[in-house]
């Protein structure tokens, strides 16, 4: 059993890797699509790559946890625990779109130590753990240095859902920035990760949809936290903020909190 960090990393991208490939074996085929309570999509690529996932995991690392999206919690909840998310962006995997990912974090005493964001149509892989590096694939790499937020390249994710839930903070994100994307997943905060762009907004995520991305962000020099500047963890509320700097992090919390408008309203 591999006893540091790097030697986990290293197992981790050969497990995705293998997994990443029964994935793409189902894509752009035709799939029976089921809904989940939730009404997120799930198919039959989605269950065979967790499980090929959980089965290299249990016989690799057969102390530790795991925790993945569509199989749930097996194994002891106080050890080393892997988080999983099989295909992250299944609405994307089922119309043949490529920017869907695979999500594998090692998580020690609630924190994220170490992640991969596998991008199987894209060969592309990213992985890091704090204090050892992030790669994409064997390069590595690092996130930019902006620090305004008139000067950065920003995302948001789920727009459409932000825009109806919350059409005030979605008007402030659709004016700020110096160039602006709406998106969807994993990728762009990979994105933030290989310094690409500059800070993505994100909401309604879960811990299978976040913890595999803060190592890798963390490594890279970048911030990734909840909308209230809290560290990520399996208790966080799905809203998380990733940025290239600690000065560009702030001015994105600062633009999201409407506490000032609140008290002066009243």
């Amino acid at each position: 059993m591999p006893e540091n960090t790097e030697e986990l990393l290293q197992a981790a991208r050969q497990i995705a890797a293998d997994a990443g490939a029964v994935a793409l074996s189902h894509f752009r085929e035709p799939l029976d699509i089921e809904v989940k309570a939730d009404e997120s999509p799930v198919t039959v690529a989605d269950r065979a790559t967790e499980t090929a996932i959980r089965e290299a995991l249990a016989e690799k690392f057969p102390e530790h946890g795991i925790f993945g999206e569509e199989f749930g919690v097996q194994g002891n909840r106080n050890a080393p625990m892997w988080v999983v998310d099989p295909i992250d962006g299944t609405r994307s995997f089922i119309s043949g779109n490529p920017l869907f990912g695979l999500l594998l974090a090692h998580v020690v005493d609630g924190e994220p130590a170490l992640g991969i964001i596998a991008m199987p149509a894209l060969s592309e892989t990213f992985s890091g753990a704090p204090g050892i590096g992030a790669w994409l694939n064997e390069k590595p790499i690092a996130c930019r240095t902006t620090k305004r937020l008139d000067d950065a390249i920003l995302y948001v994710n789920e727009a459409e859902r932000l825009h109806a839930d919350d059409p005030e903070r979605f008007a402030r994100l659709a004016h700020a920035g110096h160039t602006r994307r709406m998106a969807y997943d994993c990728y762009p905060h990979a994105l933030v990760a290989a310094g690409l762009i500059d800070a993505v907004v994100d909401i309604g995520l879960e811990p299978y949809d976040f913890m595999a991305l803060a190592p890798v962000v963390q490594a890279a020099g970048g911030v990734i936290t909840d909308w209230s500047g809290k560290a990520l963890s399996f208790d966080s509320d799905g809203r998380v903020v990733t940025a290239c700097t600690p000065q560009l992090h702030a001015e994105v919390l600062a633009l999201l909190d409407f506490q000032a408008d609140r008290t002066a309203a009243t």
